[in-house]
């Protein structure tokens, strides 16, 4: 999309386009597009079209506020789910900021939850289009400025100003997880953290040679699924790695580093949140259940007390069996189990591969965890517990 269409898209001229493609019972099809196409040319068409599958699929991450949202494929997928962006407004607004600078934007989704904490915001946005997008967005609230980052931050970033930027992680082959190919570039934004509250917003599988000294990183679960790792200056304990659960806002700090002891299974077994391990948290989780992990560097624990926490599925272990194929298959078959799951950490088995293997049949359903121990691999029944 050009800029010339996205400023006719959010026009007023084409509110009543925008409501036939959303009321197009599936505005991807080609039924609808020829619908469109006899009132309004291909391009604005196409444009109104996509516009009302982007909101719908945007109802995931914004709730209700999606249907009034102008998006693009590429903003919506790297837009900040609506619950962290709010954690995220909140913890500048709790750091004494006032003003927040958002290098970046792209369809505005972080600048509209630090609005709704409020935060000043001044936007910027390299592409032409998005940035149309983007100011539709925020309305009156903040404008949004088309301009390469690199360009316009020292001017930006007055005394005073926090900032924020999430880098674009996409190149013409499509989206990357290479840190090089970051837009505006990672050391340029991990360098403006120095000296001033800020936050840099990157992928939850972020290397730790990229994270800069002197800045806290926090990782962010968002309902169980890891979403981000992100990196504060001036709003957390320096060097500090913390895991967040979202939405509940449960924080659990890695603390100093170090190992987790290992031990024989219990009675309880422990699947920590994502973000826990990713924080290099385990220990610091070990050490509230009293628990242990099978082997070193397996993100298990094991404890004998029934202790249960948001950092962690627990599971209570119903029976402890050798990791044997054929004796695995013989147990699958005489309890009737037809819906298998397995759970492995620290073995070469692939669960969907192993599940066909092992030919679950008939009513029953159970959980099976492969996890090598002290004593070898094992096969360990589970039942999950609710906390």
């Amino acid at each position: 999309m050009d800029a010339e269409l996205a400023r006719w898209l959010v026009s007023p001229q084409a509110e009543a386009a925008l409501a036939e493609a959303s009321s197009q019972p599936d505005p991807g099809s080609l039924a609808a597009a020829t619908a469109l196409r006899r009132h309004w040319p291909p391009g604005q068409a196409a444009a109104v079209l996509t516009q009302a599958v982007l909101r719908r699929r945007a109802v995931a991450k914004f709730g209700d506020r999606a249907t009034g949202l102008f998006l693009t494929p590429d903003g919506l997928e790297q837009a900040t789910r609506a619950d962290v962006a709010r954690w995220r407004a909140d913890r500048f607004r709790a750091a004494g900021v006032r003003t927040v600078v958002d290098l970046g934007c792209g369809v505005g989704a972080d600048a509209l939850a630090l609005l709704d904490a409020g935060l000043e915001v001044v936007a910027v946005e390299a592409d032409p289009a998005t940035a149309v997008l983007a100011q539709a967005n925020l309305g009156d609230s903040a404008t949004v400025r088309c301009a390469d980052a690199v360009d316009v931050a020292d001017e930006l970033l007055g005394e005073g100003a926090a900032v924020f930027a999430d880098p674009a992680r996409r190149t013409a082959a499509g989206r990357t997880w290479r840190v090089a190919d970051f837009s505006p570039p990672w050391e340029f934004v991990t360098g403006l953290l120095a000296g001033r509250t800020g936050c840099v917003k990157a992928a939850p599988g972020l290397p730790s040679g990229f994270i800069p000294d002197g800045v806290a990183t926090t990782w962010v679960s968002h309902r169980g699924d890891l979403v981000e790792a992100s990196l504060w200056s001036g709003a957390g304990e320096p060097g500090g790695r913390t895991a967040v659960l979202l939405p509940s806002g449960e924080q659990l700090d890695a603390g100093e580093r170090r190992d987790t002891a290992a031990g024989p299974v219990g009675r309880y077994l422990h699947e920590p949140d994502p973000a826990v391990i990713r924080a290099g948290a385990l220990a610091a989780l070990a050490r509230l259940l009293d628990a242990r992990c099978p082997q070193p560097g397996i993100a298990y624990l094991f404890s004998d007390g029934a202790a249960t926490t948001p950092f962690a599925t627990t599971f209570e272990v119903l029976e402890e069996r050798p990791f044997d194929e054929a004796d695995l298959r013989r147990w699958v078959r005489e309890h009737g189990i037809g819906v298998l799951e397995i759970k492995v950490r620290g073995l070469d088995v692939d669960p969907a591969v192993l599940r066909r293997r092992l030919r679950p049949k008939g009513p029953a359903s159970a959980t099976l965890v492969l996890t090598p121990t002290p004593s070898g691999s094992r096969a360990l029944v589970v039942r999950r517990l609710i906390a």
